[in-house]
């Protein structure tokens, strides 16, 4: 190839471009994206703000550094391609313009292939010095076409692809590098420059699916380092193969269509890509079915648009019900679908047949036959079933049912079984076989959804269902019930109070008389005949009972058959009592209290009587004749039809208790009167009318639960002392128990002592210390202590006197203290062997004394035979050595 050139005319500093007319040689094949050129923009002041543009947009894009791109791929004609390159100053709107010229690359003819092969030579760009003018004259930089490379060169590895050279190194010894992504940068090394020779060769194989352009730039220095050239631009585009197979994003795809769908109904969409190129043929895919499965009712259902993939129906006869399921083969080529030298992939794509309600549910019988037990309610009579050919559990198979006749009065209802779709006619009201014996009711089903259009169906089957009612054995019943009778109270037993029977519904049964019998009675006062039903009283009826309410008395009777089963039936009879003046009227209250004066001493009586109008009030009151002092004493008033006044006549009446009656009459017919106690307590009053001699009325007599109030009171008091008593006495013992450590009659000279208490603890530690102080002066007039008794052992004869310190002891005295408590041990003959531990309260600290053990006794050891000490075992072996052991 010929070296690329370009020409530029000398011109002084002027803002715009260089040249009207620039010229650049490029290849014929040109690449979206492919650099082609950079124009140069001389500004001045350098502070301008250039926008580039192209008159040629579809097919030129200028960058904001004056490179100039392609838009798009496509081949130069053999004449050369003008356009013109514009710069316009964003501030001032100023526009500058240049025409470029492009002329693609001379075709190789009539050359061999090592000419052809030769390599390109890259010349860096040069400058011009005129000494005698101060401007300097540059050359233009070259732009340099792009070096196409295919991917996936087999080599062999380096390959050359162009040397670079300036033209200075005739004079200067000078070193070539080149950096950028691919060189010095990551990846690097895969292209490398001889430094000396300039040669750029590239060391393995590319990759465009990786990496579709490197962008490099070459620099000369001298053996200084010293820049001699300015940096040119190398762009190396790798050539797309086709190397990689179309490959589907989903390797199955799913989609679904109605059925009955008309054809030129949209499915489904596929699709795959390719990583070549796809500007080039390498990248352009195009699809086919390969087949299809099943192939009824035609071989062809679907077809693709081979450039989008888009699915669609082209025939007509899509059923669910015969075919539920296709699966078509889809082909991805490239190249444009070449079955030659394109690649392609396959993959699966699975259409789903929906389902559309074009069948009506149809009953699978005419007739249906059921039977219902009367007075039962929710229960199932009869399943109606149906078919429908469309996909189960769907709105299009869900049935619905529903009664177009022979049921007026509502007793039955048809529900949808969800699972099984049958229609279940359930009773919702007692049916009386008595009269009804039969139903025909008349049905019709229907989808939840209506038909499709175009079906040639009716929308809906019908049937008819006889229901048979089943006679049974049914209750009596009284009537009526309740029954009400009104009879006055008073009525004697065995008398005949009314006749309460009841009825048996069925009347087409054999069967004997109904048998009563009585289920409630609260008093007891009724009995009927089992047989005919006469009801007679076994009591007088009192409407005061408790058992009556508001004059109303309730009682439950039952009436039995003989069916099969037995049933019965209960019955309440209600006797309205009417009053009679069967009760007299009592005072109330039955004790009052009054003063022993005249004033205040009013004391307010009320009538009671259980009757009720008229045989109640007004009442009557008066007093007695007999005791005369009844009247004398006392007068009554009445107040009210059922109140009245007592007081006294007299002015002065001895205190104390009286029993004043009070005969009261009511207003029945004819009239019932009583004499009723009032126990009146007269007492001592004060100014306010309050009782004050309270003694005097207490000893009248205490009530019984006041005096079982006291005996409890006092009885709980004498179980807490003693329970005192005992706690005390316990504790008694508990400290008795832990003074004496060792039991009395294992009091033996001589023994081994055991104490639970090895040393003092918190009760120990309060004692007078200053008794044990070191002495410094002696007191004549001291007192001597008395000595300290032991307390683990009890003494067998007289208590020897041991010495007593006094409160405040002379400092001195403390030798002569622990001598005279050595003598008194000596002489004791209830103390443990001599030159035992003897247990003091403190000895104190720094003592004058030294050792205890430096103390001698007064008393031998000599004296006593301890030789018994060695038959007593292992135990006391360390005690017949000490003892027991003779001179050692």
């Amino acid at each position: 190839q010929a070296p690329i050139k370009a020409t530029c005319e000398d011109m002084s500093c002027k803002t715009g471009f260089p040249e009207d007319v620039h010229s650049a040689v490029v290849s014929r094949s040109v690449h979206g994206g492919q650099p082609l050129l950079n124009v140069r923009f001389r500004s001045c002041d350098g502070n301008k703000k250039i926008h580039f543009g192209s008159s040629e947009p579809e097919d030129f894009r200028v960058g904001e550094d004056g490179v100039v791109y392609a838009e798009r791929s496509f081949q130069l004609s053999a004449e050369p391609t003008e356009f013109v390159v514009s710069a316009q100053d964003k501030e001032t709107q100023q526009e500058w313009q240049m025409r470029v010229k492009l002329t693609p690359e001379p075709a190789f003819t009539g050359a061999s292939e090592k000419d052809q092969r030769k390599i390109e030579e890259i010349i860096f760009p040069w400058q011009q010095y005129k000494h005698s003018s101060p401007l300097k004259r540059q050359k233009r930089d070259w732009v340099i076409p792009p070096i196409n490379l295919p991917e996936n060169s087999k080599g062999p590895f380096p390959q050359e692809l162009v040397r670079i050279r300036s033209d200075r190194d005739k004079s200067l010894s000078l070193r070539y590098s080149v950096t950028g992504p691919g060189a010095d940068q990551p990846p690097t090394g895969i292209f490398i420059i001889n430094p000396i020779s300039g040669q750029l060769s590239v060391t393995k194989p590319l990759d465009r699916e990786q990496i579709a352009s490197f962008h490099l730039r070459a620099h000369a220095v001298d053996v200084n380092g010293n820049q001699v050239e300015n940096p040119i631009d190398i762009v190396i585009n790798v050539i797309d193969m086709n190397d990689n197979r179309p490959e589907f994003l989903h390797q199955v795809w799913n989609g679904t269509v109605p059925e009955g769908s008309k054809p030129g109904t949209y499915v489904m969409t596929v699709t795959a890509i390719d990583a070549d190129d796809p500007n080039t043929q390498n990248g352009m895919l195009r699809y086919r079915i390969l087949s299809q499965a099943p192939s009824s009712p035609s071989p062809n259902m679907f077809t693709i648009n081979n450039e989008t993939g888009d699915i669609i129906t082209v025939a007509a006869g899509l059923d669910r019900e015969k075919v539920q399921q296709y699966t078509l083969i889809i082909q991805a080529t490239d190249m444009e679908g070449n079955p030659t030298y394109g690649l392609s992939n396959t993959a699966t794509a699975v259409i789903a047949v929906t389902d559309v309600n074009d069948n009506p549910p149809e009953f699978t019988a005419m007739t249906f036959y059921g039977e219902v037990p009367e007075n039962r309610v929710d229960v199932i009579v009869a399943n109606l079933t149906v078919t429908d050919k469309d996909q189960p559990h769907t709105p299009a198979w869900n049935a619905l049912y529903r009664m177009t006749g022979g049921d007026p009065t509502g007793r039955f209802t048809i529900v949808t079984d969800p699972n099984s779709n049958d229609g279940l006619v359930t009773v919702v009201k007692p049916i009386d076989f008595e009269t009804n014996r039969m139903f025909v009711l008349t049905v019709a089903a229907e989808n939840q959804v209506p038909l499709a259009k175009g079906i040639q169906h009716p929308p809906q089957s019908t049937a008819t269902v006889s229901i048979t009612v089943i006679d049974v054995n049914e209750s009596p019943y009284f009537v009526p019930n309740p029954k009400l009778v009104r009879q006055e109270e008073g009525l004697m037993a065995g008398s005949m109070l009314t006749t309460f029977t009841a009825q048996d519904p069925d009347r087409y049964m054999q069967q004997t008389s109904l048998r009563y019998s009585k289920l409630t009675d609260p008093a007891s006062w009724l009995k009927i005949d089992p047989i005919n039903g006469q009801i007679t009283t076994t009591a007088v009826l009192d409407r005061e009972s408790i058992y009556v309410q508001n004059n109303m008395y309730n009682a439950t009777f039952l009436a039995s058959d003989n069916g099969i089963p037995p049933m019965s039936g209960t019955g309440t009879l209600q006797i309205y009592l009417l009053d009679i003046n069967d009760n007299a009227p009592q005072v109330h209250p039955k004790e009052a209290t009054t003063c022993e004066t005249l004033q205040p001493n009013a004391i307010n009586i009320t009538a009671i009587d259980p009757d009720i109008d008229p045989n109640a009030g007004p009442f009557a009151f008066e007093l007695p004749d007999t005791p005369a002092s009844i009247k004398r004493n006392w007068t009554i008033v009445r107040i009210s039809g059922d109140h009245a006044q007592l007081s006294l006549r007299i002015r002065f009446l001895e205190a104390g208790i009286y029993d004043v009656p009070i005969v009261i009459t009511d207003s029945g017919n004819p009239h019932a009167s009583s004499t009723s106690l009032l126990k009146v307590k007269v007492c001592q009053c004060d100014l306010n009318g309050d009782c004050t001699d309270v003694d005097r009325i207490v000893g009248a007599g205490l009530g019984t639960g006041a005096i079982i109030a006291i005996l409890l009171c006092i009885i709980i008091l004498l179980i807490l002392v003693l329970m005192f008593v005992v706690w005390m006495k316990r504790r008694d013992k508990e400290r008795q128990a832990k003074q004496l450590l060792i039991d009395p009659e294992d009091d033996v000279r001589d023994n081994i002592l055991k104490y639970d208490e090895e040393g003092g603890g918190e009760e120990d530690q309060d004692y007078d210390l200053s008794q044990l102080q070191q002495p410094d002066t002696v007191e004549p007039d001291a007192i001597k202590p008395v000595g300290i008794r032991r307390l683990d052992e009890r003494p067998i004869h007289a208590e020897p006197q041991y010495p007593v310190r006094s409160a405040a002891p002379h400092p001195g005295d403390i030798g002569d203290f622990i001598n005279e408590g050595l003598k008194a041990a000596d002489n004791d003959p209830t103390a443990p062997p001599y030159d035992s531990l003897l247990v003091f309260d403190y000895e104190g600290s720094g003592s004058t004394a030294g050792s205890l053990s430096s103390l001698n006794s007064s008393s031998s050891g000599g004296e006593q035979d301890y030789d018994y000490l060695n038959d007593w075992g292992p135990r006391f072996k360390k005690l017949a050595d000490m003892y027991g052991g003779g001179d050692d």
